[in-house]
């Protein structure tokens, strides 16, 4: 019996044993208290005055005294006119815990070899960066996500695309190569994603200072501020030497190959332990250096069997005005691929990988369109789940100050977080004393528990559609709705 069944045995016991009557369970109306009283449960007297013959009050009060002498579950009450809130016990909330834990299928379908096998995307980091608080927001809603479809009796595969090839990887790559004297994570002391972080961040100053410069000679020339900013980032040499870094990858270049394995390396070590820390999984990784030659070949049979279309300079599209939509870049000129092309080509690994029923991609809803289209780009190229693909489209998560930059280095680092969070529960821990006569040990997981748990609550308690403000201090008030 949950709580409610036992509240309303205990009632249609006490309606009994206090005015003689026997009342039909349909009778006893609980609800939720309202947050402005005390009580976690509110009883509805109104039905029992004819038996009590006596007034509201004193009826709640009555059966309130009643049931806190009978009935464990209960408490406290407190009488308002004619409701009777109810305080259940912490024992009572125990036992219930305990009992769900015992079964340990509770609520959960299992899965059978004829399940439906559903693949669900989330994290998608870059290698040029350490995951962020935006990356938490997505690793526990498709963690989240993927217990739930888990639990209504279907087969999962979860599964992440690291992003660890383009210009942005080339621009960290860069600026480690000019201005990282052989710095490593052992010789800084930093996390292997932090240091490449701090060196994406480093080649953005560089440009804008290089783009400022130029835009001053280009000004003196007699150029309007506009024309000088669209020169001045067309002509800056760093950028131009990323470019051709990237062209140099897509050859197969050894020497920036080598570079690229072993800041690639730096990152993933870094990345192992973030996901350690916060509980997440994969059963699956995908790499688009391994991709995005698959996405090119599969747009190249797209091209043969005119789904797709080239330009004069040599660059491929698909044409989805038919679709309502507009022209869909694939390919640039100089041949190298684009997102759409990556994500072409690892659900062409996928497919090959597993006999999949339902692709489910978390990605932020600043990707609405780019999943539209993908959806008719695979459908086209005949993958069977590429009509009824899934973007679970989420908010952006902000802080009280506002939006975040990676390559301004105004992000807050997910690493940060969490050692902050755990900080924060076992300062309010050991104020409150709740830490007392505990090793150091059991304080420390304690305190990881409590402020992990804080963080996933927070973030999972705000509708996933919806942006939202993460404020670190509420998400561990102790007396909120928090974890």
């Amino acid at each position: 019996m949950n709580i409610e069944q036992k509240l309303v045995a205990s009632v249609i016991g006490g309606l009994k044993a206090l005015y003689g009557q026997d009342v039909p369970a349909a009778q006893v109306q609980l609800q939720k208290t309202k947050k402005e009283f005390e009580g976690h449960l509110t009883l509805v007297v109104f039905p029992f005055l004819r038996m009590s013959k006596k007034g509201p009050e004193q009826t709640a009060q009555e059966i309130g005294e009643y049931l806190q002498a009978n009935e464990p579950s209960v408490a406290a009450f407190n009488v308002i006119k004619g409701f009777l809130n109810l305080t259940i016990a912490s024992s009572a909330w125990i036992e219930l815990l305990n009992g769900i834990h015992a079964d340990k299928q509770y609520g959960i379908m299992a899965a059978t070899d004829s399940s439906p096998l559903v693949m669900i995307e989330y994290s998608s980091p870059n290698t040029n960066k350490p995951l962020h608080l935006g990356h938490v927001r997505n690793n526990l809603l498709g963690n989240a996500l993927a217990n739930i479809v888990a639990a209504n009796g279907n087969k999962v595969v979860k599964t992440n695309i690291v992003n660890d090839r383009g210009i942005h990887i080339c621009k960290s790559m860069l600026a480690w190569q000019k201005y990282g004297n052989g710095e490593t994570p052992e010789s800084s002391g930093k996390k292997g994603d932090h240091l490449i972080g701090d060196y994406y961040v480093s080649f953005d100053k560089h440009y804008k200072a290089e783009v400022k410069e130029l835009m001053a000679k280009f000004q003196s020339e007699g150029m309007n501020e506009e024309e000088a900013k669209v020169k001045a980032e067309a002509e800056s040499p760093l950028m131009k030497e990323a470019r051709e870094m990237l062209v140099k990858w897509e050859a197969n270049d050894p020497e920036v190959r080598a570079l690229w394995k072993k800041m690639n390396d730096w990152v993933y070590a870094g990345f192992d332990e973030t996901y350690r820390m916060m509980g997440v999984t994969f059963d699956k990784i995908y790499y688009e250096s391994n991709t995005y030659l698959e996405g090119k070949e599969k747009v190249m049979e797209g091209l043969e069997k005119g789904f797709f279309y080239r330009k004069e300079d040599g660059s491929v599209w698909a044409d989805l005005t038919g679709e309502g939509l507009d022209h869909k870049l694939l390919l640039r000129a100089d041949g190298t691929s684009v997102y759409m092309t990556q994500d072409i080509g690892t659900a062409k690994l996928r497919f090959a990988d597993y006999p999949i029923d339902k692709m489910i991609y978390v990605v932020g809803n600043e990707q609405n369109y780019h999943f539209q289209v993908l959806s008719i780009l695979l459908d086209k190229l005949g993958f069977e789940w590429g009509k009824g693909l899934v973007h679970f489209s989420y908010g952006m998560v902000e802080l009280p100050e506002g939006k975040m930059k990676s390559r301004e280095g105004t992000v807050v680092d997910a690493d940060d977080l969490m050692a902050e969070m755990i900080d924060t529960a076992k300062e309010t821990s050991n104020e409150l004393g709740k830490l007392d006569g505990l090793t150091k040990e059991e304080a420390d997981d304690i305190a990881r528990i409590v402020g992990l748990g804080a963080l996933k609550y927070f973030i999972l308690k705000v509708d996933a559609r919806k942006n939202m403000t993460f404020n670190p201090k509420e998400s561990i008030d102790f007396n909120g709705n928090t974890g």
